[in-house]
């Protein structure tokens, strides 16, 4: 049962990480979020497992939408316990998979890392066998998200990958989104092949926009955003081994574009305080942010392919927590201020 603020639920756009089975994390976030009842989600935007956490969220939304086209309390009750159910399958069937990750086979054997780096996967996996496809189809119903996308309530979705040929991010949304586009926005290159979507070539959207704010701004009414971020920024230590290094790398180019994103928010904002924009033009963005990359850097970059259900149960317990405990400390934060300081020295 919905708490009795859940009747008038915040407004609050969502922006999901991506970085393999640390997606779990952000299951944990949007269960607590979900179970709170108090928050309504006008846009989410995902990339690679943040998009499958998306996707999972909107099925829920999209079945209480259409059978609560006009009664908002009971769509709003529905869409929660619905949205947690679909992200329970989909991580349940993440887990019961074992050798597979969002998008991703798991390494540990080590003539499959060796060939990764000297092989293709248009040689290691000729016909692109990739079983999260036919999981994401079966707690996703494509159909039934189409049909939703106008009804009164229920979220945008929008999913970034990078066009392999222009090498700039693309946001797939409304009737565009698709398992095709879901897979594309997870696509790693040494693993699996290009995704094609209209004559197009897609990689993983964490290259350009991991994940991307700016549909969020613009496509969307709603001044807050929540960040679930599951790569860290920061790290205390210099890595000094070679897979530290490639991973600290990784680290460094799947956060590249989103703190270009953060910067830009920023120094609008600073704009508009000062009086130098116009307000009616250009929209104040209120940040939040869950930092799970903080919280999960002491698992260290291999668990990123570990995908055993105790595992991921582990890293959603951790997720519920720092969920409930942001709703606690800042759900009087939402339409009123910021709480992630963007810029340090300004």
């Amino acid at each position: 049962m919905s708490p009795p603020h859940a009747i008038q639920p915040q407004c609050l756009n969502l922006a999901l990480q991506g970085g393999g089975s640390h997606g779990a994390f952000t299951w944990g976030v949007l269960d607590a979020l979900l179970e709170d009842g108090g928050f309504r989600f006008p846009g989410i935007s995902g990339t690679s497992a943040g998009a499958m956490n998306a996707v999972a969220l909107a099925q829920g939304f999209a079945s209480a939408a259409l059978a609560h086209p006009k009664d908002p309390v009971a769509r709003q009750a529905q869409a929660c316990e619905q949205a947690r159910a679909a992200l329970r399958k989909l991580w349940e069937g993440v887990g019961a998979m074992g050798a597979f990750t969002l998008g991703v086979p798991v390494m540990s054997n080590p003539l499959m890392g060796m060939m990764s780096q000297f092989l293709s996967p248009y040689q290691t996996n000729p016909l692109d066998i990739n079983p999260l496809r036919k999981l994401l189809e079966r707690v996703v119903d494509f159909g039934m998200l189409a049909q939703a996308w106008d009804v009164e309530g229920m979220p945008q979705l929008f999913v970034c990958a990078t066009n392999v040929r222009t090498g700039k991010g693309e946001i797939f949304s409304g009737n565009r989104l698709s398992a095709d586009a879901i897979m594309a926005s997870a696509c790693l290159p040494q693993l699996y092949k290009a995704v094609e979507i209209e004559g197009e070539r897609y990689w993983d959207g964490g290259f350009s926009g991991n994940p991307a704010l700016y549909p969020l701004i613009y496509r969307t009414n709603c001044s807050d955003m929540l960040l679930v971020q599951i790569n860290p920024i920061e790290h205390d230590s210099v890595p000094d081994t070679a897979g530290d290094i490639a991973e600290r790398m990784n680290e460094v180019m799947f956060n590249a574009s989103l703190l270009s994103e953060l910067r830009a928010i920023d120094f609008v904002r600073r704009l508009l305080a000062e009086g130098r924009l116009d307000k009616e033009r250009y929209k104040s963005v209120l940040m939040h942010r869950i930092d799970g990359g903080a919280a999960l850097s002491h698992f260290g970059a291999a668990s990123k392919t570990r995908v055993d259900m105790g595992f991921l149960l582990q890293l959603f317990a951790l997720g519920r927590k720092e969920g409930a405990r942001w709703v606690r400390a800042h759900r009087d934060d939402v339409g009123v201020r910021e709480t992630l300081q963007i810029v340090d020295n300004p």
